[in-house]
């Protein structure tokens, strides 16, 4: 079944009710539906097909929603893609992807989605249908890999609806229900946004991110929940003139782990736990800390009912509980494949396990808590920062002569890229010349925040940087 169709299907009692709120007001279910049905329309005039790739790049807002689906309705293959990407980064992704549209917005475009207008577009491709070894593909996201490159995970439309079923479980939501949004939708959007369509609830899109309009956005709509970051915890924790969370009832942190001392100045503050969350983009949501997290507010939780949790030694044995060991997960919704090379889940499944790169440990009674990161993968305020990327860009600069990029601790961003740099011989180089060239293929939350310049580079016995 076509994910759009199952939307459409589940809400038809549930037209009048509100499907996304803005500031501006509200847009409901029935609105919604009616916009994408258009919109797949125009696509199709447009030359869209079934099987080709459409690329979305655009900002948290119901538009992006309804091209989204649209592209879904016209059974295209559909990639998010966050509009604070920079225009190089944009671009090498829709090389990467190998896309066959982009919808972006652009006052000179044709595509006209409320009041917004977008411009829509193609490329010629020889091969007509992306990823052809997923016959059902609708979703695709370019993620880490165990090596720190970037990935293009292939996720069909029967492993979109198992995921967010399988979800749900634990986030229990429905019709009615109102979440607040302040996470990037580009990069939550195969299990979050999805999950909270398919069930019915309300997105509540809140205009910035400051406790204010946290708060006001979660009292103008009754919120129940409030699926935010640790940075998100932090400002409303530290914010002097924030001293309630209206209606809302749960507080979920994704995207990087949330310290102990956060999460219990957070209930000192608001009378509320903070629930750690693991999610990963092969696999969804498969990990919520709803049970433990006032005892335990460190750990990511238990499994949900329909996932398998292991910790596995090197050798994929399982070991005994508080030991650190690889986690591992297996269970409905995973992913189907990696885009390029064309690769199907099978062949990737460890004895049918999926393995996280993460580190971990379980309590007796199945609690797991994330230890460590076997990737280098540094979070910035639950943004993702690949270090090869960054160092490719600084070792671009024609004083560069090599550098290692890693993350450092800051206290509102949880880490921040710091970078050492060796130059030419007899150069010499200003920190902040780097930085605006840095500036002009990175995104802001890749830039590096600490330089410093080093006469040399810890190297392995193999030439490789040493990043310990």
């Amino acid at each position: 079944m076509n994910f759009f169709d199952a939307i459409r299907d589940r809400n038809a009692l549930y037209a009048p009710n509100a499907a996304v709120r803005t500031s501006e007001g509200a847009i409901s279910y029935g609105s919604l539906l009616q916009q994408v049905e258009r919109l797949a329309d125009v696509f199709r005039q447009f030359g869209l097909v079934p099987g080709n790739c459409l690329g979305v790049v655009d900002r948290n807002s119901p538009e992006f929603i309804i091209a989204m689906l649209a592209g879904l309705k016209c059974d295209a293959v559909v990639l998010p893609i966050a509009s604070n990407l920079t225009a190089s980064e944009q671009e090498q992704l829709i090389h990467e992807a190998g896309l066959h549209a982009v919808l972006r917005e652009s006052a000179s475009g044709a595509v006209v989605i409320g009041v917004r207008i977008y411009a829509l577009k193609l490329f010629a491709r020889e091969q007509p249908r992306i990823a052809p070894h997923v016959p059902d593909a609708a979703f695709i996201r370019f993620t880490s890999g165990t090596t720190g490159t970037s990935k293009g995970v292939v996720i069909g439309h029967r492993s979109v609806i198992e995921r967010v079923e399988a979800a749900n479980t634990g986030l229990q939501l429905g019709p009615g229900d109102a979440v607040v949004w302040v996470l990037p939708m580009a990069y939550h959007f195969v299990v979050s946004v999805m999950l909270y369509l398919y069930h019915g609830a309300t997105i509540v899109l809140s205009e910035d991110f400051t406790a204010e309009q946290i708060v006001r956005a979660a009292e103008a709509s009754n919120a129940v929940l409030l699926y935010a970051s640790p940075m998100h915890v932090r400002l409303l924790v530290s914010d002097p003139t924030c001293t309630s969370l209206g209606p809302l009832q749960r507080v979920i942190s994704t995207s990087a782990g949330s310290s102990p001392e956060l999460c219990a100045s957070f209930f000192k503050k608001f009378g509320l736990p903070v629930s750690q969350a693991f999610g990963i983009i092969e696999v969804g949501l498969p990990i919520i800390n709803m049970r433990s997290a006032t005892e335990h507010p460190e750990a990511v939780g238990h499994a949900l009912p329909d996932f398998e949790v292991a910790i596995l030694d090197d050798a994929l044995h399982p070991i005994p509980d508080g030991t650190v060991g690889q986690l591992a997960l297996r269970g409905p919704g995973m992913f189907d494949g990696y885009l390029a090379p064309p690769v199907l889940r099978g062949d990737i499944l460890r004895d049918g396990w999926f393995l996280t790169g993460d580190l971990a440990t379980r309590g007796a009674d199945g609690l797991i808590t994330v230890r460590g990161r076997s990737k280098s993968m540094i979070n910035v305020a639950g943004n993702k920062v690949f270090p090869e990327e960054v160092e490719a860009v600084i070792n671009a600069h024609p004083f560069v002569v090599g550098s290692r990029v890693r993350g450092g601790a800051h206290a509102l961003l949880g880490e921040i890229v710091e970078a050492d740099v060796v130059l030419k011989a007899d150069v010499v180089l200003d920190v902040e010349d780097l930085i605006a060239h840095c500036r002009k293929h990175l995104t802001v939350h890749k830039l590096p925040q600490r330089i410093r310049f080093v006469a040399q580079l810890p190297m392995t016995v193999t030439g490789k940087v040493r990043r310990g």
